[in-house]
């Protein structure tokens, strides 16, 4: 049964039976047979099928809240048998917000320390596509927004307060200044994220409550981007301070507050709501407190 549970949550993932097979490590007419056998099992159509996938039956939808509940905890008694027989091992995947992937050194490096047997990987999502892989299983956890958008079911962890800068060149309209208001940065060049991260809506939103709104004239996915174009002298950016910092401020480009109004943003770390708790995720949750207490 787990098994073909685990086929249901490839195909919720990637809409498409094929990719699903794929991902599975199994043929495409493996996958169907399997899905097929649960809908004889349970007596119901679980997946709208035509020429290609359409997606889930209202069934279907309520048997993968299960498959979400009854594979996580497979997984969760697997790994912590294997955590008895071998101590802390395995592999720990964390999605990060762009704002954020800085920050994440700051937890696997700790966590390292006291689990040298554990890899990362560490991918960079928006905050949307973060609590969809959590529910999905696809990765342990995710630092993400807190407070600003709901993020649903899962244990949250405040880690910091993002405050925000306009970084510009020593020589720009601004580069003088030490403040400057919402209503005055969208009067400049400016290169943000797309719209479909969330650090883009809050500048947005902090705009519109100004009274203004930004045209950017480049846009992107990613934080480095950004920053290679506010180095060039011809741009400008809003980022979070501690981003900035960590991505190295040189004798050509100022980190000025943005004020009126001052704008902050908790961010933290976010894993599923399993009690017990996967000794991985337990682990990187108990570095988390510590960090936040710092």
């Amino acid at each position: 049964m787990i098994d073909k549970l685990e086929f249901l949550l490839a195909l919720a993932r990637e809409e498409h039976f094929g990719r699903a097979a794929e991902a599975s490590d199994v043929s495409q007419p493996t996958l169907s047979a399997a899905i097929k056998q649960l809908e004889d099992t349970f007596g119901m159509l679980l997946v709208n099928r035509g020429s290609r996938f359409q997606g889930f039956t209202p069934e279907g939808e309520r048997v993968l809240v299960w498959a979400r509940r009854i594979v996580g905890d497979a997984r969760a008694m697997h790994e912590d048998i294997e955590t008895l027989k071998h101590g802390l091992v395995g592999h720990l995947r964390i999605a990060a917000i762009p704002t954020a992937l800085a920050m994440t050194a700051a937890l696997t490096t700790p966590f390292r320390a006291r689990h040298p047997g554990v890899k990362f990987t560490i991918i960079s999502q928006t905050s949307t596509e973060i609590l969809r892989m959590l529910e999905n299983l696809e990765v342990d956890a995710g630092l993400t927004y807190l407070d600003n958008e709901p993020v649903g079911n899962v244990n949250r962890i405040p880690l910091y307060l993002e405050q925000y800068r306009l970084l510009t060149a020593v020589d720009s309209p601004l580069g003088d200044r030490s403040s400057v208001t919402w209503a005055e940065i969208a009067k400049i060049p400016l290169c943000l994220l797309t719209p479909d991260m969330q650090n883009r809506r809050i500048i947005d939103q902090m705009l519109f409550r100004a009274g203004v709104t930004a045209a950017p004239t480049l846009e992107s996915n990613s934080m480095i981007v950004l920053y290679a174009h506010v180095r060039s002298g011809k741009w400008a950016s809003v980022m979070p301070a501690l981003l900035a910092e960590s991505l190295g401020l040189t004798d050509k480009v100022r980190s000025i507050p943005i004020v009126e109004p001052e704008n902050v943003q908790s961010v933290g770390l976010v894993i599923p709501h399993r009690e017990p708790m996967t000794p991985l995720t337990a682990a990187l949750a108990d570095v988390a407190r510590h960090l936040a207490k710092r």
